[in-house]
């Protein structure tokens, strides 16, 4: 879906490249047809290879605890079937929260699923939250041609990013056409005399409404814990109900393990995929594999796109380390001019004493790609210098990590900002 609404986007700037377009406009079953078609590619792939493994049964059900050692599968047959073995291993994922709203359990509201399935383009879509659900749908539905306004009760979006990473992601969003309202809450929500939605928002200076066709709940996701009967087994949860894990993915419980978003932790999708890859070499090849330590890479896939990787900048300055700052701004990247997609910057962390990159934020064209490179030269440990003197080839996007170390160097040994 994403794809379709950057297809949207550069063919309403067709004529910035000197290609003339007529009317742009989006069907959006067509869209979700597209969408249904990939998913499905994926989720039949995967099936094909599970079910005939040798030894491997696959069970559709709802499961729940018995013991420590049973666990009942509810919807597999007639009747309930009941499981034992010596280990068993969650990966239960998470679901959408629903923020206490007064009204909310009386609207329709859509969430980061239901609003995939949507066949028209909303008239006015609005957002409650400002994480990475809310701006990648925010953008990409403005994009379809819908008016969105997006409410974030914090002072920033993307609460733990840096300020200038969060400032540059709210100019690009506003430039994009997006209403964008910070240190706002929404305190009451209900229909309005169209059919439609409205908000009555509080903020420090009083309330205030705003009025919309459709809404977004993206206001955080939680664990499915509540499903399992955990009791049962004595596995022990967190204060917000994460299952505890060590660094090995064990529980408290004797042979049961926890992975992906049930546990605390990044809920992303390769985090999950790594979490098996520790299982694995643990269990399978008597291995000492942990989850501390373990760099933890995302993109948010805005356009353009934030790749994250390591400390920021603020987290660096908090653990009280010494560290030089570059940063280079899109407009100054060849490829990016090139291709006419200047918005956003790079920006990297370095520590001081040992010239290794600890950290980067790349907001800017292929953000995400860019990114791993530098995440590749943290695995490896290698210094900033290596990086500044690499030879990339021309013109890439690669080739400005050169320009963005050379920025820093020379404006001595402060901040390169």
């Amino acid at each position: 879906m994403a794809a379709s609404a950057r297809v949207a986007y550069l063919a309403r700037r067709a004529s910035d490249y000197g290609v003339e377009t007529g009317r742009v406009e989006v069907n959006l079953a067509r869209v979700r047809e597209r969408k249904q078609k990939v998913v499905e590619r994926f989720r039949n792939g995967v099936e094909q290879l599970l079910e005939p493994t040798a030894n491997l049964d696959v069970i559709y059900g709802k499961a729940s605890f018995i013991d420590v050692k049973t666990v009942k599968v509810e919807g597999a047959g007639a009747e309930a079937l009941r499981l034992s073995g010596e280990k068993i291993f969650l990966n239960m994922g998470a679901r959408p929260v629903v923020p206490p709203i007064d009204g909310l359990s009386r609207v329709p509201s859509l969430d980061s699923t239901s609003i995939m399935e949507l066949d028209a383009v909303p008239e006015h879509l609005l957002i409650i939250g400002g994480g990475y659900i809310a701006i990648e749908f925010g953008q990409m539905f403005r994009r379809y041609g819908s008016r969105v306004t997006m409410i974030e009760r914090g002072e920033q979006l993307l609460a733990r990013e840096d300020g200038d990473v969060a400032e540059e992601v709210l100019r690009i969003l506003t430039e994009d056409g997006i209403d964008v309202k910070l240190k706002t809450a929404a305190a009451r929500v209900e229909t309005n005399a169209r059919g439609g939605i409205r908000l009555t928002l509080g903020d420090h200076g009083g309330e205030a409404a705003v009025e919309g066709s459709h809404l977004l709940i993206a206001a955080g996701r939680r664990p499915n814990t509540d499903r399992l009967n955990l009791e049962a087994a004595g596995v022990e949860l967190d204060e917000k109900d994460y299952v505890k894990v060590n660094e090995r993915l064990e529980t408290n419980a004797p042979g049961i393990y926890a992975m992906g978003d049930i546990k605390p932790g990044p809920a992303f999708t390769h985090i999950s995929y790594d979490d098996f890859r520790i299982l694995q070499a643990n269990l399978l090849q008597n291995g000492n594999a942990r989850i501390d330590g373990r760099p933890v890479p995302y993109t948010i896939f805005m356009d353009p796109q934030l790749g994250r990787v390591g400390l920021t900048e603020k987290e660096a300055r908090a653990q009280g380390r010494s560290i030089r700052v570059a940063k280079l701004p899109m407009a100054n990247v060849a490829h990016a001019i090139e291709f006419g997609e200047t918005r956003g910057f790079m920006k990297a962390i370095v520590d001081a004493d040992t010239n290794q990159i600890i950290g980067c934020a790349i907001l800017g064209m292929e953000g995400g790609e860019v990114m791993t490179v530098l995440q590749v030269a943290m695995m490896g440990n290698l210094p900033y210098t290596v990086i500044r003197d690499g030879v990339f080839a021309h013109p890439t996007l690669a080739e400005s990590l050169n320009n963005l170390f050379m920025a820093m160097d020379a404006q001595g040994l402060g901040e390169a900002k």
